[in-house]
């Protein structure tokens, strides 16, 4: 059953990609993101009202919460810095750059949540990493080096936040309800998202968001809000090695929406990576 949930948190995942990319055209980044986080905020705790476990929050142990905080901090940093690279470089670019934190996830899960290691594991791990190598063009990484802001830099930051996220976030939710969970973590990225939007002064952009991509950005919340509904009940009742590489499997979703939406093709090279990290995912996921 948690196969299933982390196979619905990846559609849904690579689903917010494309509504998000079509909700920052002319909105900065970080008030889109804040923005989201307000949808994603309502939803989560109208799951935990429908769930009946708001009572639970009292009973939450002091080690539990901290985790739970310190994944959601993680996650409003890893949104931070992936949606300001989605925001200036290419989703086919910047998407696998951010899923390289699959590799990060299952070392980390394998060494600190003794999720234990094989050699059909370590193989597997070994084709992901090799797949995110073909996708990333080396040209374009040099290129965008030597650019003030680079998206290159910041999907990178992206991927190692999201890694942390994940450890964290498999520690925090072990003794809570999962939508419980989620709510809290989704109000620790609140109050960051929205104290980056103040720190940097572009509160007064909010009013100046066109309807439509005002439109885009809400639907990403929610889109956002079932990924991680979906995300944290598996990784509540599977192996964080295996859930992270399934959810990950979002960049299928992506990359066919990308073709479809903004016309963005893959190469022969980035093709084959793309069939490696879809295969060495699978293979995560049934040894």
């Amino acid at each position: 059953m948690w196969l299933l949930y982390a196979a619905g948190s990846a559609f849904f995942a690579g689903v917010t990609s494309i509504l998000a990319k079509c909700g920052i055209k002319q909105t900065d980044s970080t008030v889109a993101t804040a923005l989201r986080t307000v949808v994603i905020f309502l939803f989560s705790w109208l799951m935990v009202f429908l769930a009946g476990s708001g009572e639970e929050i009292a009973s939450i142990d002091k080690t539990t919460m901290l985790f739970l905080v310190l994944s959601g901090a993680a996650t409003g940093a890893s949104w931070l810095c992936y949606f300001h690279a989605l925001q200036a470089g290419d989703i086919n670019k910047v998407v696998p750059i951010d899923k390289s934190s699959t590799v990060l996830t299952i070392l980390l899960a394998l060494i600190f949540l003794h999720e234990g290691l094989s050699i059909p594991k370590a193989a597997a791990v070994a084709v992901i990493f090799v797949g995110i190598l073909l996708m990333i063009e080396k040209k374009d990484i040099q290129e965008e080096k030597k650019e003030k802001g680079s998206w290159f830099l910041y999907a990178c930051g992206s991927a190692f936040f999201a890694s942390m996220t994940a450890i964290l976030g498999k520690v925090g939710i072990s003794g809570v309800e999962s939508n419980l969970g989620t709510a809290v973590r989704t109000s620790v990225v609140l109050v960051m998202a929205w104290l980056m939007v103040f720190v940097t002064g572009k509160q007064k952009e909010v009013k100046g968001i066109p309807r439509k991509e005002m439109t885009f950005i809400c639907c990403s919340g929610i889109a956002t809000g079932a990924s991680w509904l979906c995300y944290y009940h598996a990784l509540q009742m599977g192996p964080a090695s295996v859930v992270a590489p399934v959810d990950k499997l979002s960049v299928l979703v992506t990359v066919a929406f990308s073709y479809f939406v903004f016309g963005e093709k893959l190469t022969k090279k980035e093709g084959v990576g793309l069939a490696l990290l879809a295969a060495g995912t699978v293979a995560m996921a049934v040894l």
